[in-house]
């Protein structure tokens, strides 16, 4: 919602102000003390957000004025970039005036954009585009002004320390009673609380047992607890049962005076009110279930714990329910964990039903059962959806009504709004700006939409929402908001790492994409192509700030229709794309981020450099692009670049040294692409680039010697060819210097590689390398700094024609080895286990053990 994207914005603004303004801002028509009070007036502002934000949903006026406030935010942002720019341009001139030794001296005429192009007139050009953006801040800062004036007669309450605060939603209460009629599905999940909970003798001994379960809001989580709170057995094991809401906040005064019931005093001083608690618990087996808590906070946990560990008897348990994995692991309780997932859809049908025909009308259900089970398809496992949109059909008796209902949007619907929505408007006001601006962009995202973890992050980093790892202590990173986002079941289905377990990718659940679709719709828009032109793209036109076009046929791309000239983020998924016209891209000045992946396009226009605010461009898997345009090179704020798979690729720009902001290259399976252009090597923010195509026979190559100057991270793959035979050059790289973590060496494109052993002894790797690969190895023998390596926990080898075997047992930390195509390998004898002989083996004592850690071995093409 507004509040997000403003507060962030704000954020951005308060931090990199007065830094432009060091960096060589000068006094034009007074700019820096516009820039100054601009931040004041937001500052200002910031503080009655939140009350506004949540206005807004039911009143329009505060609606039009935060649109007008995004709307002024957004553009002060784009004339700071714009001035930034032109300093970033002034350093790049500065680097060739200068003669840099690391910048690339090419006699090739390069032809940059219009705008870019104005800079090269000399100071004049400069001055007269500075003052263009002063005469941008000033008209900026006489509109903020209007609307700080504006906010008065909305008498917004303030976010400030001793004045009231905006209402938070109020949290439903819950009790202990559970009507079984109403109940479907989770035998299994209540079986295995059951057994945690009654225990056995091993889990007696342990004292106080804690057992979370955690899910997303309307899972059934409290449901669940109420099955096994009421079962006979329970009943029967536990002296003491006690059922407290928590909600938020934690309040340890009233969840004691809760356990201890008649015991409890009229005070609310702390340790009077947990002494009396203690008394009445003393030496008793107890049930305590925690529904619904939200604080993370482990000193409002512990002393409420500490008395409940050291007052109930042996066998006592705490059922804990959550949203947010972060109480899990606050408490040290992952182990006991239940983690709920969805429904079956046969059981989200038993509940639908149940709603949709109270009377149990068995032959009007079936007369509705293939559109019922469409319903269903749409709750994707939430109970809570199921039984809200079970109730809406009550009483609609006919198939017309149900297929206007099925094919509405389903914030259109306002029981469902209201009812499906509520616990996750509970989660959403639980997040920090950052978060809020991190989960509405992923609005952008077709439904059931795989996004990969490191993928995303940088879409979040190209709209300034979040920093790098490198610079945490200046903001939140993108890892932190992507695990707040899990452990709050935003995200579900994670595809993991199979070494790290870390989560690679994950999808949205349909109800929290319809959630946060609901939350921008003014300002996200996904339109399938071939479709008429909607009434809802006609009329918020220029307020779109993020367009997602799907299934655009072969062809040029054109968006005209939609009139949409301030969009940020520019996406498209399932479309054969040939061709981009050139004034679409003029008409994209404020793009931020493109995204045409997976198209069929040739050539990027020559335009593409006007766009000066792009930090990201994805155009891997176009299978037909063959080169980019030079203008390219102009884009000073380009971030990330992404080429992957585009197998026609011959070659890059050879100025793409000046992008000097460029953090991560992907140039993976560019087959035609002989090598990288030297000027890669003036790129020292870049962190990532996953294939390093080294040597070729003319001097504007990248050398491998260049890897030196870059500040890479994380994974590398080396490819070897042309004239990288000196031991000398290739020890430049000072890989031990590097901390990766990942290295593949490829001598594949090596005609001559008998060199190889001495190169691969020059590319020693940092010490903390924890995967290793080695391609097309000739040598007889293996680099002599293996043994060194003792984080390894991946070895692969592959297409060694003379190679034999290392004693590979010597690797302590080994979990992974595997062996591919190795023609020079006739047998595995005990030399591969680090073996002098079997006597040697048999004799040892104790006995040595060989690969302690080894999971994996693999043998294939051998």
């Amino acid at each position: 919602m507004a509040d997000a994207l403003i507060s962030v914005l704000l954020e951005r603004l308060a931090s990199t102000t007065y830094e432009y303004i060091e960096e060589g801002v000068k006094l034009v028509l007074n700019v820096k003390e516009d820039v100054k009070k601009f931040t004041r007036i937001l500052r200002v502002i910031q503080a009655v957000l939140e009350d506004a934000e949540q206005r807004q949903v039911t009143d329009q006026a505060v609606q039009i004025w935060l649109d007008e406030l995004k709307d002024i935010s957004y553009q002060m942002g784009d004339a700071l970039d714009e001035w930034n720019t032109d300093i970033l341009k002034q350093q790049v001139e500065k680097q060739e005036r200068e003669g840099d030794p690391n910048a690339l001296v090419t006699k090739k005429k390069v032809r940059f954009s219009s705008f870019t192009r104005c800079f090269c007139f000399g100071k004049v050009s400069r001055v007269i585009l500075r003052l263009d953006i002063a005469l941008k801040i000033k008209d900026l800062n006489d509109k903020l002004t209007e609307i700080y004036e504006e906010r008065k007669k909305y008498q917004f309450l303030r976010k400030e320390l001793g004045i009231q605060q905006p209402q938070q939603p109020q949290r439903p209460q819950t009790a202990s009673f559970v009507n079984m009629s109403e109940t479907f599905g989770r035998e299994k999940e209540q079986d295995i609380l059951i057994t945690k909970l009654l225990g056995d003798g091993s889990e007696e001994k342990k004292g106080l047992l804690i057992i979370p379960i955690v899910g997303m809001g309307g899972m059934g989580k409290t449901t669940l607890t109420q099955l096994a709170y009421n079962d006979d057995n329970v009943k029967a094991h536990f002296e003491i049962r006690k059922w407290v809401c928590v909600s938020d906040p934690f309040d340890e005064i009233k969840i004691a005076k809760a356990i201890s019931g008649d015991y409890a005093p009229s005070s609310n001083e702390l340790d009077e009110v947990l002494q009396c608690m203690s008394r009445s618990i003393q030496g008793k087996k107890f049930l305590l279930v925690l529904d619904d808590v939200w604080t993370d906070d482990p000193k409002k946990w512990e002393q409420l714990k500490v008395p409940l560990i050291q007052s109930g008897a042996k066998g006592s348990r705490i059922l804990v329910t959550t949203r947010k994995l972060e109480v899990a692991n606050m408490m040290r309780t992952t182990p006991n964990m239940i983690n709920l997932e969805g429904l079956s859809d046969e059981y989200c049908l038993a509940i639908f039903n149940h709603m949709a025909f109270p009377d149990g009308d068995v032959d009007e259900s079936k007369a509705f059962g293939d559109i019922s089970k469409k319903f269903v398809r749409k709750c994707k496992g939430l109970p809570l959806a199921a039984k809200t949109l079970g109730s809406l059909m009550q009483n609609k008796r006919t198939m017309r009504e149900w297929k206007e209902v099925l094919n509405s949007k389903i914030w259109d619907l306002g029981k469902v709004e209201q009812e499906v929505f509520q616990p996750l408007f509970l989660s959403y006001y639980d997040l920090s700006p950052t978060i809020k601006c991190c989960l509405l962009y992923c609005a952008i995202f077709p439904k059931d939409y795989k996004f990969e973890r490191d993928g995303l992050i940088k879409l979040w980093m190209a709209q300034d929402y979040v920093i790098s790892k490198r610079n945490k202590e200046k903001g939140t990173t993108g890892d932190a908001v992507f695990d707040n986002l899990v452990a709050r079941s935003f995200f579900q289905d994670f595809e993991k790492d199979y070494d790290t377990s870390t989560i690679t990718s994950c999808k949205m659940h349909d109800i929290v994409h319809d959630f946060v679709q609901f939350l921008t719709r003014n300002e996200c828009l996904i339109i399938d192509y071939g479709e008429e032109t909607t009434n809802e793209s006609k009329v918020l036109g220029d307020k779109v700030r993020y367009l997602t076009l799907r299934y655009v046929p072969e062809g040029p791309l054109v968006i005209s229709s939609y009139n949409c000239k301030k969009l940020r983020t520019l996406a498209t998924f399932d479309s054969r794309i040939t061709t981009i016209d050139p004034n679409l891209i003029l008409q994209l000045k404020c793009l931020r981020t493109l995204n045409l992946s997976r198209n069929s396009i040739e050539e990027l226009p020559e335009e593409i450099g006007e766009l000066i605010h792009l930090r990201y461009i994805d155009l891997s898997l176009n299978y037909d692009l063959e080169k980019l345009p030079d203008t390219i090179c102009g884009l000073y704020n380009l971030s990330t670049l992404s080429l992957f798979w585009c197998s026609q690729l011959k070659k890059l720009p050879e100025n793409m040294g000046n992008l000097i902001n460029l953090k991560h290259l992907y140039v993976d399976n560019c087959f035609n692409l002989e090598s990288l252009p030297r000027g890669i090597g003036r790129l020292t923010s870049l962190q990532t680039l996953d294939v390093c195509r080294c040597g070729g026979d003319n001097d504007e190559a990248f050398q491998i010697g260049d890897l030196r100057k870059l500040n890479l991270e994380g994974s590398l793959e080396i490819q070897l060819g042309g004239d990288v035979t000196e031991k000398s050059e290739v020890e430049k790289a000072q890989l031990w210097d590097i901390k990766l973590f990942h290295l593949i060496v490829d001598f594949e494109r090596q005609p001559n590689s008998s060199s190889s052993v001495e190169i691969l002894n020059a590319l020693r790797p940092h010490p903390d390398l924890e995967f290793l690969g080695i391609l097309g190895h000739n040598g007889t023998t293996w680099p002599n700094w293996i043994q060194s390596l003792h984080n390894l926990r991946s070895l692969t080898l592959g297409k060694g024609t003379q190679c034999e075997l290392w004693p590979f047992g010597k690797l302590e930390h080994l979990e992974r080895l595997a062996l591919w195509n190795m023609q020079g390998v006739r047998n595995v004898g005990v030399e591969f286990l680090g073996l002098e002989d079997q006597t040697s083996f048999r004799i040892r004592s104790p006995p040595q053990i060989l690969f302690p850690k080894l999971k994996h071995l693999q043998f294939f093409y051998m």
